[in-house]
Parts: structure tokens; C-alpha cells; sequence
């Protein structure tokens, strides 16, 4: 109900006073059914003449009538949008329930909207003692947590509440084989007729309730009317008051004016009106004999269900306002085979008829959706969709969601696949956290899809070989005020120079996108240019993914400039893309100025050392940067000394990725040295390096001071058991390394013998990986008797070590004493299946919490 409030009782002096301001404030504008027109309503300026009361509001709004006044507008997320802008003073929206707010209100339902002495759960059969006792608020969010579409709903307050205490009256309650509602039209069942079951309906009161109740909610919702006079009631035969214990006590409730003594009485929430109507609608459309949506009865006739029913689909399908898109629902809802149930005998409906009458409908619905033809999905076939749920024949529903969840939906996306897609996106659980639309879209499927994609909030659309039309739709995507997209990643979709240019221009626009992600395009350098451009005035994306899209120099030095202005980006991605030396440079320049920036990946370049040179000059002066990603760029001794000798000042950096270089010995004593120093780095990767024995030493001595690095990764180097045995000797004084990759480093018994002895001393490692080593036998028993007294290691990977059937029980036995470690793997170790099976059901008896790979 719009309501107008003028807090004071002579209206007229007021606002002609020149003593005091005039506030007016339209409270719910989005339950004023008639839609209002500020472009083509009549203006009006004379407060005398007789005015519809959406001209009214339009002339006030507009400042024709009373334009001193001050307004204040408050009303639902989206509506205030629609008037138009610097026509009001102040919007206030205010936003549906959160999960969390669903929560809060299930343990501490607010005074205002609790109900009065006659709500349903205190009419029901009294509790157990132990019943009161036991809160059954957490139950009732489990079963929200699992019906998603009832949870959405009950971010409408009226509607949260109507469904949380219906709940929480049937968890309480003393029937240990109650099934819990799982659709709307069952909850407010539930609600309206507390002691209605299955075997025992009361069959006289409802029927006559829907004679008076249902038939004033259902020709009300027709003329758009939620408030009624006394008068109004009789005429409908509804008892004014309505007595205690009835189903007008219950759902009806009384208002009086503030500025008289007038009463009038409305449903608790229109979702009841529409509930009470479509229940008033399946009980007289059985043997109507004409349209029921004519109230004086004179139309053409109308004979059978089946008539009645595809009247209301059309009628609901070209409502304007979509008015009554809940009705359909509840109407639908109605036949489905757990209200029957409920309603069916009270109502007079056999078990056969309605079988007979939930295929009709399923039917018709299905060939409705199938046929909404090639345009954008609406909301309208949205709402024809939840009809189906509400119906609880999901089987088409179902499948689709598998094909969803399974990647499956390419060539599938015609017809009314779209429109249950779409309604999918909203209640479906793998949608829940990213939305996968990945190599199954083209244009013509983006673009039906498009209103609906709006309100996703992670969005991933990768590899589906977009072209330019599909990127314009993209475009104009990102660009919608309601746009809600945070995470978008395109991915591996053919997008051109050309193609990434409707993008840039939404990324003017857009306030809510800042997660991009772009790798595996080819947007060349012109795209590059083109996406720079946008990033210098967009200060809203964070993070931006370029990998391999053949950006090179000039793509690199556009992304430069944009570092030195943008006051938001906090990670960059250019992998692959050809960058040298020269681009590199710009990127560091700009490094040395920019303060934000917190991620960089320039992988698998051609910056050789004197890129490296470049970027650790940056390094000195630059503390913002935690992590950078340098592998595969062909780095040898002069890079590392550069880099090695900003680390030593460097107190930004926490992650340093240099695998697949040329370090060599060389570069790991220089990197040993700065270790002594730096106080900052967490991870250094230094895998496939060509590091031999001496780098070990030399890493090995720097990890008895630092106490800063947590992970260090030595894989495939050539460090055999002397580089181990140095490394383990380390262990015994370090206090920082949590996690040790050593896979393929040449190790033997020796070096696992060393390890082990390590492990009875050190209590801080978590993770080590051995995989591809040559432990064998020896080295796993050396191993065992460490497991039992160490208390620090989670992870132990001993792939492909030549353990053999001994050495594998050897592992299985010391987890007896060992209940820490959650992951073991033991594959390619020569065991066999019978051997597997042994080691396996002695690892899970004795530590069952322990993931084994064997």
C-alpha cells in the first residue's frame, strides 16, 4: 500500500505556511500497482481539480502541485530509478533480507512484524515441553538452506515471515513423519489452515471461507485493490470482526486513519490476497460455467478445468505490472501432488482427477515456455518456469541443470531450454557461487539470455568463440544501470582487437565488474591500446588477466601508462604475450610510481636479464608489490644479481616466482645471500633452475637465519643426496619453512635418511613432496620411525620412490603413532593391487582421517 504522510492534522494550513518546510514521503511506491507515466500524464497545477491518483502523485513528483514542498522517497532496490532524476530530494531504498537478515529474523523476528494473539502457532495443538525447550530456528534455516528457491523468497520480509513461522510451528509440533513444505503454495497452506492435514480436513470451513475470503481476495487482485472498508466485507460475506479461531482472524488485519476515525482492513501481505485467490480460483474454475475473471458473470463459456486453467496463463501472461505472476504460482502450486494432499479432499478433488488435472497443467506450461520463440527471456517466461517448480514436475528443470553442472548445454540452448536456463541462474545451487556458461553460447543465445545475466554476480563464459555481433551484447551488458556482474571471465573466446572494443566502452559505465579475465584471446596490440584507454578513467577493476592475447611491446607500454594514473588495479596478468626488454621497462618505470599494483605475472616473456635489470630497479624504491611472477624468461647470473641485490632492501615483496631459468649456482648463492637479509619474502620458487649441489649448500645456510620464507620450491634440480643432507641439516635449526617441494632432485636412501632425522626435531614443516626420488626401502623406514614422533606434517608425498611392498607397510605401520597427517600418497611404488589393498585398509584402521593415494 503507497502511503502519503503529512504529520500533521490540518494539511491545508500547513502547506500554504511560509513558517515551516513540508515534507511529503511516498512510502512503498513499489505496491502502487498503477504504473505512473512522468512523460506523457497530464499536467495539472490546480490542487482543486479531481485527479486520478497516479496523475496526483506524477504532478507532485513532477512539482506542478505543491511545489514547495520537500519529498522523500522510500520504496524496494530498483524502484527509485524509475522516477526520474532531480525530481525528488531524497531515495531511500531499502534492501531485501540478506541470508544473514533470514537468519537474524528466524532467532529475533522484529516487534513490527511479529503477528497479533491469533497468529497460526499459537492456535496449534500446545507443545511438549521438551519441543519449547529445543530452538527450532536452526532446522528451519537447514531446510531454507536446501529448498533455495523458498529462501530467495523470504528475502521479502512479509513473505520471510509468513514462511519462518509456518516452519518453525511445524518443526515444533509433535508429528514425527511431517514432511516439511518445499514449495510456497504448501507453506502458506500450512499457514492459513494450521490444523489441516491429510486425514483430517475440515472441509465445510474452508469451502465457505473461499466463498467469502477467497472470492474478495481473487476479484480485489483483479481491480488492484488491498484495502477494503467495512462495507466492502459484508458485501462479500465476511464477518466484520472477523471471530477468533477463523481463517479471516488469521490473515485479515485492521487499520485505522491517522487523521480519523475510519477503519479499513487489508490482507497481512498481498502474497496472501493472491495465495486465498488462486485457492478461490481452482475451487470454483472445477464447475464454473463462464470466465471467472468477469465478476458479473456475463462472458462466453468456459467449461472444464482445462478451460479455466489457460485462461489464467493468458491472462497472468499479458499482465502489464506482473500482478499476478504469485497467483499463477499459487494456482499451479495448488495441483501439485503435496498440496492435493493437503486441499484435495477439503476441496472435493479425487486422487484421479487430480493426476489428471497436474498433467493439463504441466502440459500447457511446458509447450508455453517451449514456445516463447527467439526474444530475450523475460521475467514473464521466468515466472512461467517457477510455475512448473511450483507444480513439482521438475524432470525438464532437472535436466537441464545436469547438463548445467556438466558442461553439456552446447547446441542445446533453443527454445525454452533459455527461459528454464534462466531461472536456473536465480534458484539453482550451481549457480551459487560462479555461474558456468562456458563453450555452449553463441550470439543468439547470449542474447535471449541477456536480461537474466544481469543479475549474476560471477560470470564465466569461456571458450565459446565470440564474435564481434556477441561483444557488442556483451558491451551493452556491462553498460545496464542494474547491472550486478562482479567477476566476468571471457576466456579462451576468440575476441579480436575489434571485438574487445564494445567491452572497453562498457568498462566506462560499469560500477560494479572488478575481476577481468581475458587470457587466451587475441586482442593484439590495437586491443591493447583500445582496453588501456578504458583502465585510465575505469577505477573500479582490480584485477585484469591479458595472458597470452600477443599484446607485446606497444601493448605493454599502453598498459605502463596505465599503471602511473589508475588508482585501483591490484593485479595484472600478461603472461605470453611476447613482451621484451623494452616493454618491460616502461612496466617498471611506471613501478616506481605506482602504489597500488600488488600482483604482477610477466611469465613466459622475452625479458631476459635486462628486463630483470629493469624490474628490480623498480624493486627498490617499490615496497607495494607482494608477489612477481618471473618464470620461463630466460634469467641468468646478471638479472639475479640485480634482483638479488633489491631484495636485500626490498620490504614489499612476499611471493617471488623465478622457475624455469638459468640461475645456476651462481644465482642461488646470491639468492642465499639476500635471503640473509630480506625479512619479507614467504615463497621463493626456484624449480627447474639447473641448480646443483652447491646451490643446496647455499640455500641450506641461509635457512639457518631466515625466519621469514614459509614455502621453497627446489624441484628438478639436480641436488642429489649431499644437497638434501644439507637441506635436512637446516630443517633441524629452521623455524619458518612449512612447505618443501623436493620432487626429482636426485635423492636417495641417504638423503631420506637425513630428512627423517630433520623431522624429529623440526615442528614447523607441514608439507613435503619427494615425488620421483629413489628413497626405496631404506628410506622409508628411515622415514616411519620419524612419523611417529613428529607432530607437524599433514602432507607426505612419496610418488614413484621404488618403496616397494616393505617400505609402503613400513609407512602404514608408523601412522599408528601418527594421527596428524591428512594426505599420503604412495602410487608408483611397485606395491601391486593385492599389496595396495593391505597398506590401504592398515593406513585407514589406523589413521582414518588420512586421504591415501596408492
Amino acid at each position: 500500500m503507497l502511503r502519503l504522510v503529512v504529520p500533521y492534522d490540518n494539511v491545508d494550513v500547513i502547506l500554504n505556511s511560509s513558517d515551516c518546510k513540508v515534507l511529503l514521503i511516498f512510502d512503498g511506491l513499489e505496491e502502487f500497482r498503477t504504473p505512473l507515466d512522468f512523460s506523457e500524464a497530464p499536467a495539472n497545477s490546480d490542487p482543486r481539480r479531481e485527479l486520478p491518483v497516479s496523475d496526483l502523485i506524477t504532478n507532485i513528483v513532477r512539482g506542478n502541485l505543491l511545489p514547495g514542498v520537500m519529498l522523500w522517497l522510500l520504496s524496494r532496490p530498483g524502484v527509485g530509478s524509475k522516477v526520474p532524476a532531480g525530481l525528488v530530494d531524497r531515495v531511500t531504498e531499502v534492501p531485501p533480507f540478506s541470508p544473514t537478515d533470514i537468519q537474524d529474523y528466524l532467532t529475533n523476528p522484529p516487534r513490527h512484524l511479529q503477528e497479533n494473539s491469533h497468529t497460526p502457532s499459537q492456535e496449534s495443538t500446545p507443545r511438549s515441553r521438551d519441543a519449547r525447550e529445543e530452538d527450532p530456528s536452526h532446522k528451519v534455516w537447514d531446510h531454507l538452506s536446501l529448498q533455495k528457491p523458498l529462501r530467495i523468497l523470504c528475502s521479502v520480509p512479509g513473505i520471510c515471515r509468513i514462511v519462518t513461522r509456518t516452519l518453525s510451528r511445524l518443526v515444533g509440533s509433535e508429528s514425527e513423519d511431517l514432511l516439511l513444505p518445499r514449495t510456497l503454495t504448501e507453506i502458506y497452506t500450512h499457514y492459513c489452515w494450521p490444523h489441516l492435514s491429510s486425514s483430517d480436513p475440515s472441509t465445510g470451513s474452508i469451502r465457505k471461507s473461499l466463498t467469502s475470503l477467497g472470492r474478495l481476495a481473487f476479484y480485489s487482485l483483479l481491480r488492484r485493490r488491498h484495502t477494503f472498508c467495512e462495507a466492502e466485507l459484508r458485501t462479500y460475506g465476511v464477518d466484520v470482526p472477523p471471530p477468533r479461531g477463523t481463517l479471516g482472524h488469521r490473515v485479515l488485519k485492521r487499520e485505522q486513519s491517522w487523521s480519523s476515525e475510519s477503519i479499513s482492513w487489508r490482507f497481512l501481505h498481498t502474497s496472501v490476497q493472491e495465495f486465498l485467490g488462486a485457492v478461490f480460483y481452482y475451487m470454483s474454475s472445477r464447475r464454473g460455467m463462464f470466465d471467472l475473471f468477469s465478476e458479473s458473470g456475463v462472458s462466453w463459456p468456459r467449461i472444464g478445468f482445462h478451460s479455466h486453467y489457460r485462461a489464467a496463463l493468458q491472462k497472468s501472461s499479458t499482465a502489464t505490472s506482473g500482478n499476478l505472476d504469485l497467483f499463477m504460482c499459487f494456482l499451479s502450486g495448488v495441483l501439485s501432488s503435496a498440496t492435493g494432499a493437503l486441499l484435495g479432499s477439503a476441496l472435493g478433488v479425487g486422487r484421479e482427477e487430480q493426476v489428471n488435472q497436474r498433467t493439463m497443467a504441466m502440459t500447457l506450461l511446458q509447450n508455453t515456455v517451449a514456445g516463447s520463440g527467439s526474444e530475450p527471456v523475460s521475467m514473464r517466461s521466468v515466472s512461467t518456469v517457477a510455475c512448473l517448480a511450483e507444480l513439482q514436475q521438475g524432470e525438464w528443470l532437472r535436466s537441464v541443470e545436469e547438463d548445467l553442472i556438466g558442461c553439456r548445454l552446447r547446441g542445446k540452448l533453443k527454445g525454452g531450454v533459455c527461459a528454464v536456463l534462466a531461472y536456473l541462474l536465480q534458484v539453482s545451487d550451481a549457480c551459487a557461487e560462479e555461474t558456468h556458461l562456458s563453450n555452449c553460447l553463441d550470439s543468439a543465445s547470449l542474447k535471449r539470455l541477456l536480461p537474466q545475466l544481469l543479475y549474476c554476480s560471477k560470470l564465466r563464459m569461456e571458450n565459446n568463440g565470440f564474435k564481434d555481433d556477441a561483444m557488442e551484447l556483451l558491451g551493452s551488458l556491462l553498460s545496464a544501470k542494474d547491472c550486478h556482474i562482479q567477476f566476468l571471465s571471457l576466456a579462451d573466446s576468440s575476441i579480436s582487437s575489434k571485438g574487445i572494443k564494445p567491452l572497453s566502452r562498457a568498462l566506462l559505465v560499469n560500477r560494479t565488474l572488478t575481476i577481468l579475465d581475458l587470457h587466451g584471446n587475441n586482442i593484439g596490440t590495437k586491443g591493447a591500446k583500445t582496453l588501456a584507454e578504458a583502465l585510465r578513467m575505469n577505477q573500479i577493476i582490480v584485477s585484469i588477466n591479458l595472458q597470452s592475447n600477443s599484446i607485446e611491446d606497444e601493448g605493454a607500454r599502453a598498459l605502463a601508462e596505465v599503471l602511473q594514473s589508475n588508482r585501483k588495479l591490484t593485479s595484472l596478468n600478461v603472461q605470453k604475450n611476447g613482451i621484451g626488454p623494452d616493454g618491460v621497462k616502461r612496466i617498471a618505470e611506471s613501478l616506481k610510481k605506482n602504489q597500488i599494483l600488488q600482483d604482477l605475472n610477466v611469465s613466459s616473456n622475452h625479458l631476459g636479464d635486462l628486463g630483470t635489470v629493469a624490474l628490480a630497479q623498480a624493486l627498490v624504491v617499490n615496497h607495494t608489490l607482494c608477489t612477481l611472477s618471473l618464470q620461463s624468461n630466460s634469467v641468468s647470473d646478471k638479472g639475479m644479481k640485480a634482483l638479488t641485490l633489491a631484495l636485500r632492501s626490498n620490504r614489499g615483496l612476499t611471493t617471488l616466482n623465478l622457475r624455469e631459468n638459468s640461475i645456476g649456482v651462481e644465482g642461488a648463492k646470491a639468492i642465499a645471500r639476500a635471503l640473509q637479509e630480506n625479512s619479507t619474502l614467504r615463497e621463493l620458487d626456484l624449480q627447474w633452475n639447473f641448480m646443483k649441489i652447491g646451490a643446496a649448500k647455499a640455500l641450506a645456510q641461509s635457512l639457518h637465519s631466515n625466519s621469514s620464507i614459509q614455502l621453497l620450491d627446489l624441484q628438478e634440480n639436480t641436488l642429489g643426496d649431499e644437497g638434501v643432507v644439507a637441506l635436512a641439516g637446516a630443517l633441524k635449526a629452521n623455524s619458518s619453512l612449512a612447505v618443501l617441494y623436493l620432487q626429482g632432485v636426485s635423492a636417495g636412501k641417504a638423503g631420506a635418511e637425513a630428512l627423517a632425522e630433520a623431522l624429529m626435531v623440526n615442528q614447523t614443516l607441514c608439507t613435503l613432496d619427494l615425488r620421483g626420488n629413489s628413497i626405496g626401502m631404506g628410506g622409508a623406514k628411515a622415514l616411519s620411525s620419524a612419523l611417529k614422533t613428529n607432530r607437524s606434517l599433514r602432507s607426505l608425498n612419496l610418488q614413484e620412490n621404488s618403496l616397494g611392498m616393505d617400505g609402503a607397510i613400513f609407512i602404514a605401520t608408523a601412522l599408528r603413532g601418527n594421527h596428524q597427517l591428512t594426505y599420503i600418497n604412495l602410487q608408483g611404488n611397485g606395491i601391486g593391487e593385492s599389496g595396495a589393498k593391505v597398506v590401504s585398509d592398515a593406513i585407514r584402521t589406523d589413521a582414518a582421517e588420512c586421504v591415501v593415494d596408492i
